[in-house]
């Protein structure tokens, strides 16, 4: 069956389970499963439509909570297989999220932790996570997180050591996990169930226990006192001894993963520097580069990459690495490499040229540790020690720089232009050489090369074209020395055929001759007289001959040795700008490392400053609240006011009638009182009249009588007129008198209303000045309720 078939049928049955989920239509499904464990990874992960849904179909039978365990666990032994390689990995986590899948069927299992599909699903997600990031909103990671947060301490090691193993996957370079973990309510028991582990028996979890806490405690007091000055040390012997010694590659990945965490904290790195076993533990460490397993030697590579990052550590491996004598090997005799396994850089040359079939990572890791090296070696005391080591290194490295083989496949091809680039970085001399060449497939090449190259940012084209006008120039000395020098060497062919005898059988006297001519050409002597032997003048023709031909040579060196010169200087040049550019990326590194620190000392004086505004600013919001509602008092208080305003004006103007009417009445009372007075004058005068008729009644008695009579009625009308006129004046008496009664009552309440109005107007400016201080205070977020009050 090939492999469109085996899919087509995996396909097939997986769309009969989900249509009938019988026991008939799951056990054919789990067959052709079984089945298709022979496909090959890059079918799998090819990209076509008919793998992708393959591939999708089994997520969703596997995620189904009714799916029986037996074919769940199937699926996932399946795709388990394709964890190991990296691009597979990263298609299952990101294109097909087996990661929330596997993380769900935890979750659907969690009250039975025991089962074996729970302990499949977490041994795998462990090797999934191991390296990658885990997207932080892939579905029951939080429930994934809390379930292994509580069953860390389970009475099954096989469970905790799973636990503990996919927690450190997780935590590790992931804030957001790392966040959620630390707001938990159990994390001061997670905590201390983290540090109880560190005196377990089992190696593994003990790394996996310190490389969790690293992650979540290391920048904090905890992580300050379980990584300080007293029990750094017996970490740095706890790691060492697991890498050399330790029980499996699963548990030597996990404490070199840790101790190169470690050393991005400045403080550690510094701790390790003065570690007294030091050197020990390094030589020990490069030892584990003779191992054949290549994943051993790549995460022992990634080690000393990292230690590399510590100056004071990279010299001291350089110096391990480069001070014994490497051996000169012959091109054809790639076995040496491996013959002597007492010397690391050897090591380091086999898994350079190691096979493109091999793991990526390992000839990377290889070529990245070399670089360093020799970045160290430039220019120090080991430069010498490693002239040996690189001579046998560009035997090597020369190989993998032939032209690919055209008829490799893809993968190949990828993994060889991707270990070619890593090889001669500095890619002027070889280009500028390929690109003056006589070959045009050479110059193809070369050409194809730069159209790559030449967008990049840091592309040396100045430098380039410096090296292509030098190849030019000797090549142009070159051809005009050959042209010169084409003559003589066919006068030399011609001598060696005509006097084949001349240099067979030399007599005495021909010697005797040449040395005296030699002895005079020295001395500066020119020759006076004609040699008459014919032997003596082609012998010299010769010898001039020569002395051009070696005239030209010496021409052509010293092009090479000025071009070689160049070199040197453009190298010098490049070596003085990386240093200059190191040391100010280091200096700049340092900077933005204090800043950090600055910054995130001032982040926790902000924060603890923006709560106290928070809680000052809820008080704020109390009071003002508070203030609001008296403001409503101080409103009705104002209406009142108001109110009472406009009552006061009513009575003012009532009592400015009043007044009136008073003043009408006074000026009244006064015209009444002089009319009274007028008629008590009269009355007196009348009464005396009276007085002096009794005298006179003698004289006249009739007359008295009339008289006695008109006056008496017009006495009465008087008397009448005079009681009206007192009573009128009563009245009006009366009535003044209650008018200056009701206008002193009508003083009274304005004085007292003006003193209570001025009171209120006092209290009112009071509370208005207060809401402008709150205002102010909080930032405008008060701001309608404030011009409110204050338009008040």
């Amino acid at each position: 069956m090939d492999v469109s078939t085996c899919l087509k049928s995996l396909l097939l049955a997986i769309r009969q389970y989900r249509n009938n989920r019988s026991a008939l239509n799951a056990s054919q499904l789990q067959k052709h499963i079984e089945v298709s464990e022979n496909i090959y990874l890059w079918v799998l992960f090819s990209g076509q439509v008919l793998p992708s849904e393959c591939l999708s179909g089994l997520m969703e039978v596997a995620g189904d909570p009714n799916t029986s365990h037996a074919l769940t666990g199937s699926i996932i032994s399946l795709l388990a297989q394709f964890a190991s390689d990296g691009e597979a990995k990263e298609a299952l986590h990101s294109s097909y999220n087996f990661t929330g899948t596997l993380a769900s069927i935890i979750h659907c299992n969690r009250s039975t932790p025991e089962e074996p599909l729970v302990l499949q699903c977490l041994n795998v997600l462990q090797r999934l996570t191991y390296s990658v990031r885990t997207q932080h909103c892939a579905s029951h990671i939080h429930e994934l997180i809390s379930f292994l947060m509580q069953h860390v301490q389970s009475s099954n090691d096989d469970i905790v050591k799973a636990c503990l193993g996919l927690m450190a996957n997780l935590c590790r370079h992931d804030i957001s996990v790392q966040s959620h973990i630390k707001s938990q309510s159990n994390v001061k028991a997670f905590y201390r169930a983290l540090i109880n582990f560190l005196g377990h028996n089992c190696l593994t979890v003990v790394v996996f226990a310190l490389s969790i806490l690293s992650s979540l405690t290391l920048n904090e007091e905890v992580g300050q006192k379980l990584f300080n000055a007293k029990n750094i040390h017996q970490t740095f012997q706890l790691i060492f001894n697991i890498t050399v010694n330790g029980d499996g590659t699963l548990t030597r990945n996990y404490a070199v993963d840790l101790l190169v965490d470690l050393l991005k904290n400045p403080k550690i790195a510094d701790y390790l520097t003065k570690y007294k076993h030091l050197s020990v533990c390094l030589s020990e460490v490069l030892g584990l580069l003779h191992n054949k397993d290549p994943d051993t030697a790549s995460k022992v590579m990634e080690l000393l990459v990292s230690l590399c990052s510590v100056p004071v550590l990279r010299k001291l491996i350089c110096e391990t690495v480069l001070r014994p004598p490497a051996p000169r090997l012959q091109p054809a005799t790639r076995k040496g490499v491996q013959a002597r396994g007492s010397e690391p850089s050897l090591a380091l040359v086999h898994w350079v040229t190691s096979p493109l079939d091999g793991p990526e990572q390992c000839y990377m890791q290889a070529l990245s540790l070399l670089t360093e090296l020799f970045e160290e070696a430039i220019d120090s005391s080991l430069c010498s020690s490693a002239q040996s080591f690189v001579e046998l290194l560009l035997q090597e490295v020369l190989v993998l720089l032939q032209s690919p083989d055209s008829t490799e496949g893809e993968q190949l091809l990828k993994k060889r232009c991707l270990r070619a680039g890593r090889v001669d970085q500095r890619i002027v001399t070889p280009l500028s050489l390929t690109m003056t060449s006589n070959c045009r497939e050479n110059v193809q090449v070369a050409l194809r090369i730069l159209f790559e190259a030449a967008p990049l940012p840091d592309f040396p084209s100045v430098i380039l074209g410096d090296s292509i006008a030098a190849n030019n120039a000797y090549r142009q000395k070159d051809s005009e020395l050959s042209i010169r020098s084409s003559p003589a060497s066919e006068d030399v062919s011609f001598v060696g055929k005509s006097f084949p005898m001349m240099h067979a059988e030399p007599s005495g006297s021909t010697c005797q001759s040449i040395d005296s001519l030699i002895e005079k050409l020295q001395n500066g002597v020119e020759l006076q007289e004609k040699v008459k032997d014919v032997h003596m003048s082609e012998i010299i023709d010769v010898y001039e001959q020569k002395l051009s031909a070696l005239a030209c040579k010496e021409s052509r060196l010293q092009d090479l040795l000025e071009a070689k010169a160049l070199a040197l200087s453009q190298a010098d040049r490049l070596i003085a700008q990386y240093r200059c550019q190191r040391a100010q990326a280091e200096a700049e590194a340092r900077k933005l490392a204090s800043l950090l620190k600055d910054t995130e000392r001032k982040k926790e004086n902000l924060q603890t400053e923006l709560n106290d505004h928070l809680l000052e600013v809820e008080r704020l919001k109390s009071d003002s609240q508070q203030l609001l509602e008296h403001n409503g008092r101080l409103q009705e208080v104002a209406d009142q006011h108001q109110e009472l305003k406009g009552t006061y004006n009513q009575l003012l103007s009532r009592y400015d009638k009043s007044e009136g009417m008073l003043k009408e009445l006074q000026a009244a009372h006064i015209s009444l009182t002089q009319q009274a007075e007028g008629l008590r004058k009269t009355n007196e005068g009348l009464k005396l009249q009276q007085e002096r008729s009794v005298f006179e009644t003698l004289y006249a008695i009739l007359h008295i009588n009339y008289n006695n009579y008109y006056y008496y009625y017009q006495i009465h009308e008087m008397e009448e007129n005079i009681s009206i006129l007192r009573k009128e004046l009563n009245k009006t008496e009366q009535a003044r008198k209650d008018t200056s009664i009701k206008a002193s009552s009508l003083e009274l309440q304005k004085s007292q209303l003006e003193a209570k109005l001025e009171k209120m107007e006092e209290e009112l400016s009071k509370h208005t000045h207060m809401i402008a201080m709150i205002h102010s205070l909080s930032s405008g977020k008060l701001k309608g309720d404030a011009t409110a009050n204050l338009s008040l």
